[in-house]
């Protein structure tokens, strides 16, 4: 078993881990991860211009007659996320090169703007189109925010920027250094999309679009839904180190899918942002563990399975499962890593299924990951009571694969504590006479 966990660890889990580890992909998904209360935020107000009641009800027509109103907050939060995506980029690259953090955020942002054309609209003046500061346009964000970082770490470390004296303000000092870094990313960001009439988002579109439409697909979901049980079997955090990857594309699903609602579309684009893996596969966190909670809760045998349940089951149903999986543990635990691995597996293939077929509405809201999985699902769907039969489905089907493996493991942890129960009662007894 060893040499098997220092395999996997040379060639795989090692690897990986250093891959998440790596600047540019931290600061993209620290990033990312930057923008997620406007992301949370403006999803809410989806659901409030289309409310899950029945259409003819009151609410649902005074929220038709409001729409294009209330969904003005999605549209400065969501709908433009890249715009907070790029600050968040330039922001955290920078910090990890020591550079003013500030000036890279303001850089990155400008660049992307620059990637923008505005229109010229009669009587309006220029508009600026911003179909391509949401999702779509997340991956031209990544390339230009760490693009502008990079120039101006460029011209720091070549001392290609305006020095002024120390007896000026330290915020003054750093406006003036990135003088030159701003003019070089304006002016060649202008050079690409002015004068050379470049569109970046529809080139990159084409490049990333097969990587886009295989994520989507039922082997593209299931693959990192294998490796992070797969890492957190070996004690590897397995949601940063493929979520670092595959975030960014999981988020312009998600934005995908929450334009079209506010376009008014019937059907719905994709099928599997990060919100269907959070609310149909990792029902309590990682490996589906709510299951093991409930199973551990009504038929722990041992001492110390009862007093974890205990323990671990609230946090469980807030999807935070950490004293399940180091306390148990299933780490290294080679009679529970088979389920752990095996019910995401199940489970994602049912919800996928599911979603597809159209039995259930395709997530579009980003709400909190602590909440309740079936609150979870039902309001990420925008209202869609069936997304909370099929949480409930998932949730027995994984009580019912855990409950075996959780016996007999449980059954050599009585014989344990019955070991050293017996191993103990003699030296009682003797300091007793």
């Amino acid at each position: 078993m060893s040499k098997f966990v220092s395999f996997l660890e040379n060639n795989l889990s090692g690897p990986m881990a250093r891959l998440s580890e790596q600047r540019h992909l931290q600061a993209i998904r620290d990033g990312v991860i930057s923008a997620l209360p406007f992301i949370i935020i403006g999803s809410f107000f989806l659901i409030l211009a289309f409310p899950p009641v029945p259409q003819d009800s009151t609410i649902a027509k005074w929220a038709a007659d409001n729409s294009a109103n209330i969904l003005i907050p999605y549209r400065v939060t969501m709908f433009i996320m890249s715009l907070y995506i790029a600050f968040g980029i330039g922001y955290n690259l920078s910090k990890s090169y020591n550079l003013d953090p500030l000036s890279g955020a303001q850089i990155a942002v400008a660049a992307l703007l620059l990637t923008v054309t505005p229109k010229l609209i009669e009587e309006e003046g220029f508009m600026l189109p911003m179909t391509n500061l949401g999702g779509h346009g997340l991956f031209v964000t990544m390339i230009v925010s760490i693009l502008s970082v990079e120039i101006l770490r460029f011209c720091k470390a070549k001392n290609v920027t305006i020095k002024m004296p120390e007896q000026v303000p330290p915020s003054v000092s750093r406006s003036f250094e990135a003088l030159i870094p701003v003019a070089i990313v304006v002016v060649l960001m202008t050079i690409i999309t002015i004068v050379l009439g470049i569109d970046l988002h529809h080139l990159v579109d084409k490049l990333v679009a097969p990587l886009v439409e295989a994520g989507d697909s039922l082997a593209g979901v299931l693959i990192p839904v294998f490796l992070i049980t797969f890492f957190w079997s070996f004690g590897i955090h397995g949601v940063s180190v493929v979520g670092t990857v595959a975030r960014p594309v999981w988020e312009v699903y998600l934005a995908k899918n929450a334009e079209a609602v506010a376009d008014g579309a019937s059907t719905l684009p994709y099928i599997a942002p990060e919100t269907f893996f959070q609310w149909f596969v990792w029902i309590g966190g990682s490996g589906a563990t709510l299951g093991l909670a409930l199973a551990m809760l009504f038929f722990s045998k041992s001492k110390y399975s009862k007093a974890l349940s205990r323990t671990s089951f609230i946090p469980a149903v807030f999807n935070i499962n950490e004293p399940i999986i180091f306390g148990l543990p299933i780490v290294l635990n080679p009679v529970l890593i088979i389920p752990f691995i095996i019910i995401p597996i199940i489970t994602t293939i049912i919800s996928y299924a599911a979603t597809a077929t159209g039995l259930i509405t395709p997530t579009y809201v980003m709400v909190p990951w602590t909440l309740p999985a079936p609150i979870g699902a039902y309001l990420s769907t925008g209202g869609d009571w069936r997304a909370v039969v099929l949480v409930v489905i998932n949730i027995a089907i994984s009580v019912v694969i855990y409950l075996p493996f959780f016996k007999m493991y449980d059954r050599k942890m009585v014989e344990m504590e019955k070991s050293d129960e017996a191993t103990v009662a003699p030296s009682d007894s003797s300091v007793q006479m």
